[in-house]
């Protein structure tokens, strides 16, 4: 793998993880009471797709800074291992909610009834999004392997999600802002999360034609 494919992986990655992530979160809201069990399993399905894409995402971005900074690779590691792990942790909680879905007859809303994902897409995620987040932005900051922006709005994302770590002591209401598995506390970091990885993916894909047309000339 060279530089230029592996800017565009790790781009490309992005961008297919935030389309995924993007097309989910509003699903979230469409109804007040418990949801259909189309609207469950489709959203669950659009988050399953956008893990998988971040695990590309983080594989190639590891595979970047190895190739690019070496002396930085260890905390390309530190990103890769806690990208990895916030993708298990959420996998794992949607097959609880998926699991829980198939196997009523009646409507469930599983951000309730599933009470073992409450912490796990809560303070748990936060906590591995924060460290990934921090060890993202201590490479691009030092290294400007990406674009200079990159590295600063990861170390706000990282302390933001730092914030909601503690929101496992409010309750379990998924409408208050900061319980457990509150809408602040999951999809609204879930959005801004999304949202950071598109502009990430466009900003480096892009990058990755223009330092190409760079080395040639």
């Amino acid at each position: 793998m060279n530089e230029t494919f592996a800017r565009r992986l790790t781009g490309a990655a992005a961008i297919a993880t935030a389309a995924a992530l993007i097309v989910e979160v509003p699903l979230y809201f469409v109804y007040s009471g418990p949801p259909t069990d189309a609207n469950v399993l489709t959203r669950l399905l659009l988050g399953i797709l956008g893990l998988a894409f971040l695990v590309v995402f983080v594989t190639a971005l590891r595979e970047l800074i190895r190739l690019t900074r070496p002396d930085y690779e260890w905390a390309g590691s530190i990103a890769f291992a806690t990208g990895l792990v916030y993708a298990t942790i959420t996998l794992v909680s949607s097959g609880l909610e998926a699991g829980a879905v198939i196997a009523t007859d009646h409507r469930i809303d599983p951000t309730i009834t599933v009470d073992g994902t409450y912490i796990l897409y809560g303070s748990i995620s936060r906590l591995m999004l924060a460290l990934f987040l921090t060890a993202v932005g201590v490479v691009v900051t030092r290294t400007h392997l990406l674009s200079r922006w990159v590295g600063r709005s990861a170390y706000g994302l990282a302390a933001l999600n730092l914030v909601f770590v503690p929101s496992l002591f409010f309750g379990n209401t998924p409408a208050h802002f900061y319980a457990a598995n509150g809408w602040g506390t999951t999809a609204m970091m879930g959005a801004i999360l999304s949202y950071w990885l598109l502009a990430v993916g466009i900003s480096t894909y892009r990058g990755a034609a223009a330092r190409r047309v760079a080395v040639a000339a």
